[in-house]
């Protein structure tokens, strides 16, 4: 795998990025609804919920666009996403004990269909900004019967499912990463596989002496300094140019 250093914005395609977006205009919706002055009257939980959904999208974000460069960034940043979600999710469940009401258990069935709801595929065209904010809103607007209510319970039970989904969806993502990285290395690693096929290719093109021992073009290589003999004046020699075979 060579160097490819590009920019991108295929995080309009991942479903993780989609939903992040549900969540997080969900979210803003939800604080500015049911986090009032009596609940919080330094606005400390709003401004905490709303920024942990805002980071979120934002790792997101940031992370894929690092795909060329650095898978190891990428992984990082997406592992940031989930530690936010999941944050905003302990917010939600703290919500819903602080009004001593109930967390909706497995197999109940309103958690149940947003668990299993199926995120529509995006149908891009080439305007993707305007196109991709159509297609967040559209999905916001299958899940409007449960975060459109005005009962906060409701909709606290909901944000706390998707949250769960959305970890979901972002575990998968880094352990996909992951499988890329031990298949093609990172960046570090492919940036040194391009240095020394560019090595290679001058050494052939300069016409360089050929290894008597393999016939393979030699490359030079300089060592500065040799660690092993100290002139007089205790400053390390320098060794000649050493010439080693292109592997």
């Amino acid at each position: 795998m060579g160097v490819n250093i590009k920019f991108s914005q295929s995080y309009h395609w991942l479903n993780s990025w989609i939903l992040a977006n549900v969540i997080q205009l969900a979210t803003q919706d939800f604080c500015e609804r049911f986090v009032d002055y009596r609940m919080d009257p330094g606005r400390r939980l709003y401004d905490q919920m709303v920024m942990a959904a805002r980071c979120g999208v934002a790792n997101i974000a940031e992370g894929t666009a690092r795909h060329s460069t650095s898978l190891e960034t990428e992984m990082r940043l997406l592992d940031v996403a989930r530690a936010s979600f999941d944050e905003l999710q302990g917010d939600f469940f703290n919500f819903i004990l602080r009004k001593n009401a109930e967390v909706w258990p497995m197999g109940n069935p309103d958690r149940e269909a947003i668990w299993q709801l199926r995120l529509d595929k995006p149908q891009y065209t080439g305007d993707y900004l305007h196109e991709a904010a159509k297609h967040i809103l559209a999905q916001k607007s299958r899940l409007s019967r449960w975060l459109d209510l005005d009962d906060p319970i409701m909709v606290a039970n909901a944000l706390l499912i998707l949250c769960l989904r959305e970890n979901k969806i972002l575990q998968a993502q880094i352990e996909g990463r992951l499988e890329s990285f031990r298949q093609s290395g990172g960046f570090t690693e492919n940036m040194t596989a391009e240095r020394l096929d560019a090595r290679k290719a001058q050494a052939t093109s300069s016409g360089a002496p050929l290894c008597p021992k393999c016939g393979k073009p030699m490359l030079k290589r300089l060592q500065k300094r040799d660690r092993c003999r100290v002139a007089s004046s205790g400053v390390a020699a320098t060794t000649p140019t050493a010439t080693e075979p292109v592997q």
